[in-house]
């Protein structure tokens, strides 16, 4: 009986690598973390390559997020007083990098100036060797004012600066360009919304190289099957040879998972929920799989239950590809 000869798609196009971090050039990281260079689509190995292992980030706040899961607040502790300590335990826990969120500078969250934001983003350069992931406090004005004073103070690190969106692309990618770093592309779930800001993007001169992609994120029962298709459509563009869509895809996972009722209620819920500790961990370990079938290069997590979950499934998926 002669083998049964396996079907291969040869795709002509390839996902662009992006490094995050830097040891020289300014840069004190200990290590880099290239994502990217994909020539197939998730865990194909039989069809192409995927030299580079997606990476799990650990989500950081400045200030204690009083608004979080009880689960998520648990099981953190009195870590979510300090970031710098916070972030050191993710690592020791085998976060590959922090994502850090200046969530303290937002004009309702306590309006704390650039300075505050670059003291902080300093401690936990200092107290991690990992590359960092820098997040503003979510809204344009204060994002272009405390993301451009933490790019000029750390010059040649090459952090990721996010968000980078239609409204504040300009002030974002021009601090990121003139001081060596990355930035964060987001925008609806939408494809050619995607591309369109890759381009603009690319038109002011950064390369493509700096850029990863935020196509934007819904959790398990809350749209995760349309992220799914738009991601896999970007995914199928970029191996089709778009140049436009071929960066690597990050994906806030905690924040979409752990803000629905299935991570936060843990009374007056239906008996075939079960506890909350056990049902919030799998509601984010069941979006973050999905995503990383869906072509996912960068997962943002918070808790380090999920965390320990994801790192035993991605060798399970390497090792199974």
């Amino acid at each position: 009986m002669s083998a049964v000869e396996i079907p291969a798609e040869k795709w002509p196009g390839a996902v662009r690598e992006v490094t995050l971090g830097s040891a020289y050039g300014g840069g004190t990281r200990g290590a880099t973390v290239t994502v990217g260079g994909e020539t197939t689509l998730p865990f194909l190995a039989f069809e192409g390559s995927t030299p580079h292992r997606p990476a799990l980030a650990m989500e950081v706040v400045d200030m204690r997020p009083e608004d979080w899961s009880p689960e998520l607040q648990d099981a953190w502790g009195d870590l979510l007083d300090g970031p710098a300590d916070w972030a050191a335990k993710a690592v020791e826990l085998g976060a590959d990098l922090i994502a850090l969120k200046l969530r303290s500078c937002h004009p309702d969250q306590g309006d704390r100036s650039c300075e505050d934001a670059v003291k902080t983003v300093d401690r936990v350069l200092a107290a991690v060797s990992v590359p960092l992931i820098v997040y503003g406090p979510g809204t344009a004005d204060k994002d272009n004012e405390v993301l451009v004073a933490v790019a000029e103070r750390t010059k040649g690190e090459q952090l990721a600066l996010g968000l980078c969106e239609e409204k504040n692309y300009r002030t974002i990618v021009a601090a990121a360009l003139g001081n060596g770093h990355l930035v964060i592309a987001q925008t609806p779930i939408d494809v050619n919304l995607a591309k369109q800001l890759n381009i603009l993007i690319s038109d002011m001169r950064l390369p493509l190289e700096r850029v990863l992609m935020d196509p934007n994120t819904g959790a398990l029962g809350y749209g995760l099957e349309y992220t799914y298709s738009v991601m896999e459509r970007l995914r199928m563009a970029s191996l089709m040879g778009d140049a436009m869509t071929q960066q690597p895809m990050i994906c806030t996972v905690g924040e979409e998972a752990w803000r629905q009722k299935e991570g936060r209620a843990a009374a007056d819920v239906p008996e075939a929920w079960g506890a909350l500790a056990e049902r919030g961990v799998a509601w984010e370990v069941a979006t973050a799989t999905t995503l990383l079938e869906a072509g996912a290069d960068v997962l943002v997590l918070r808790h380090p239950g999920s965390l320990a979950v994801m790192r035993d499934a991605l060798d399970d998926f390497v090792k199974g590809a």
